[in-house]
Formats: structure tokens, C-alpha cells, sequence
């Protein structure tokens, strides 16, 4: 799932086995949920070991937040230097960052957000210079390639991207229940994109939602 640094000291290596394991355990149980013993317990370690390294849960939580969000980053990063077709390219991200993210089961934004607001406030800054970046590259070159309308005031567009896709994932406004949250992402995605597509790239939206089907 994320990483790995074959060459890295056993001190290091250990911490980076925490990260990994703890990261793992909040994204599939929740934030709150997960204890420093559940932690210990599921890597068949003691809390001294884990306290070695993280002064604290709140530091634990920060770094795998801090570990997330780096590989996240460069995931998407290598993905956009492929210099796929920019829908494509949307589509890719897309199934990367739900991989990392294990589909949200536990709502972790909204949890982090609720017991570790400095944390949150501070990830989600980074989140937002960096998909603006990314979300306004791809616009730009959709434009010039002829997939995207060349009227589209960009600087909106990616901003209302950013708001929906931080949106969807308030499970007061989309209960998981009800609203899981892959089909739920494949809907937005559908929604934005045939938003600002010329003919040729609603060609290859409906191309890609099809493929997806089969």
C-alpha cells in the first residue's frame, strides 16, 4: 500500500512498520476508535516500542497523517507525468487515491476533523494547494488538446472541484449507507467532467464509464 525503504536502519524501519500499520488501522476502524494497545497488539509489539517513536496517539495520528498524504502526493505526481489523456488521467487519480484511502469506510476526514482539528486544518491545506495545481494542469491541457470547452473559467472550475469532492465525503450529507463511497465518486467525476467537456472528450467519458461497466 504504500512505500517501502529496504535500506533504511531497524530503528527507522520500525517506525516506518508503525506508520504503515497504524495508518492501515485508522483509515479501516476510525481515528477514535483505535487505541495505542489495539496498535501493539495487532503488530505483536509493546506500547514502550510504539512510545519509542510517537510521544503520543496525537503525534502518531499527525505522522500517518504526514505519511498519507506524502505518498498520496506522489502517487499522483507519477501519474500525472505519464501525460495520460487528461479524462483518463482524472480517472487514474481517482482509483489510486481510493486504493490509499481503503474507499474512506470509516469516514476518516470528518473523524479527523472532529478530534484532531489542528491536524486536519493543517492536511487539508496541503490537499488544497496541491489538487488545485493538479486539477488546473489537467484543465489546461484538456483545453488545448480539444477535451475540455476552451471558454471555461478554470480558476472557478477547480476551486467547485475541490468543494465537491470535499463534499461527497461528509457523511452527513451522504450517509455511507446510502451512498457508498466508490459509486458515489464515479457519480461526481460524471458530473464534473460532462460539465466541461467539448464532444471529443464526451466520446471519451462515456467510452471510460462504459468500460467500466463491462
Amino acid at each position: 500500500m504504500f512505500l517501502k525503504f529496504p535500506n533504511l536502519s531497524l530503528p527507522t524501519l520500525m517506525k516506518e512498520k508503525i506508520l504503515d500499520k497504524a495508518t492501515d488501522m485508522f483509515l479501516t476502524y476510525g481515528f477514535k476508535s483505535v487505541t495505542m494497545d489495539d496498535l501493539a497488539n495487532e503488530m505483536g509489539i509493546s506500547k514502550k516500542t510504539i512510545y519509542t517513536h510517537f510521544e503520543n496517539k496525537t503525534k502518531l495520528v499527525e505522522n500517518c497523517m504526514d505519511h498519507l498524504s506524502q505518498n498520496i502526493i506522489t502517487g499522483i505526481t507519477q501519474i500525472c507525468a505519464l501525460n495520460k489523456n487528461p479524462i483518463e488521467e482524472i480517472y487514474e487519480i481517482k482509483k489510486f487515491v481510493m486504493v490509499n484511502l481503503k474507499d474512506e469506510k470509516s469516514s476518516p476526514q470528518y473523524q479527523l476533523q472532529k478530534y484532531y482539528p489542528k491536524i486536519h486544518k493543517t492536511i487539508t491545506q496541503r490537499q488544497f494547494e496541491h489538487m488545485q495545481q493538479c486539477v488546473t494542469d489537467n484543465i489546461h491541457r484538456g483545453v488545448n488538446q480539444g477535451y475540455y470547452r476552451d471558454n471555461l473559467n478554470i480558476g472557478f472550475i477547480s476551486r467547485i472541484y475541490y468543494s465537491g469532492v470535499t463534499s461527497i465525503k461528509d457523511p452527513q450529507l451522504f450517509p455511507l449507507e446510502k451512498f457508498p463511497i466508490k459509486p458515489l465518486m464515479d457519480d461526481y467525476l460524471e458530473y464534473h467532467i460532462r460539465g466541461i467537456v467539448t464532444p471529443k472528450g464526451r466520446k471519451v467519458l462515456n467510452e471510460i464509464i462504459n468500460s467500466n461497466y463491462e
